[in-house]
């Protein structure tokens, strides 16, 4: 695989910043906590859905610090969040989403439920669940995991290590929603080196997004008409 010209001087941040990143992590864990709890939400499924938000929301506040802050670099661009590639590739999300789903029957995957199901039930937070599952979510995973630290670790181990590499704790962020089922770690963890060759081949972080984002939108669409059948 080949990357683009300008990614042989990138990128400008280091571990050490990661480090500053991943120490954030728990004061931004509790402040989420206490203002989920201030909402005084009264559904489980629906502080659960809001946590997660709220939690993404507030740690793109150190991603900005570490990247604009302290390089006085300009946020979304050094991410590469550009629309400067070629190719449709939103159209590859639907079919890494029945790609892995028959992978998945053929690894035995077992069946497992998530509290964003019963929200789906909800028809005054389906719209506000489907906007997270298939744009925001996919969204803030892609700027940390191909934005900002795949850069970071095919500059130190190449191109492919780099990508399973990143795919690895991407697919341990999803590991309670899939009970920690290896055959669905599994998989999500296919999902995220399919993610990070977007990325690469690219060099856009907008390109990952669109095959995150497709991805996301196939599996709640035929998760939707299964119910509805």
């Amino acid at each position: 695989m080949t990357i683009p010209p300008e990614e042989h001087a990138y990128p400008f941040w280091g571990y050490e910043d990661l480090g500053l990143f991943i120490g954030a992590v728990l004061p931004v864990l509790a402040a989420a906590a206490l203002l989920v709890r201030a909402a005084g939400l009264s559904s489980k499924d629906a502080r659960t859905l809001v946590y997660q938000f709220v939690f993404y929301a507030l740690m793109l506040g150190p991603l900005y610090l570490v990247i604009s802050f302290r390089y006085r670099r300009p946020f979304w661009s050094s991410l590469k969040w550009t629309l400067r590639f070629r190719g449709t590739w939103m159209l590859a999300g639907p079919a890494l989403a029945v790609g892995l789903i028959l992978l998945g029957a053929m690894l035995r995957a077992p069946s497992v439920s998530s509290p964003l199901e019963n929200l789906l039930s909800d028809r005054r937070a389906l719209i506000f669940t489907a906007l997270f599952v298939v744009f925001f979510g996919p969204a803030w995973e892609e700027l940390l995991f191909r934005g900002f630290l795949l850069p970071l670790l095919t500059r130190t181990l190449g191109v492919w290590p780099g990508i399973i590499v990143t795919a690895i704790p991407f697919a341990l962020l999803h590991g309670a929603q899939s009970q920690w089922t290896w055959q669905n770690l599994a998989v999500i963890g296919i999902a995220g080196i399919a993610f990070g060759f977007v990325r690469c081949k690219t060099g856009s972080t907008i390109a990952s997004t669109a095959v995150h984002g497709g991805y996301n939108l196939t599996l709640l669409a035929g998760y939707l008409l299964q119910r509805s059948g």
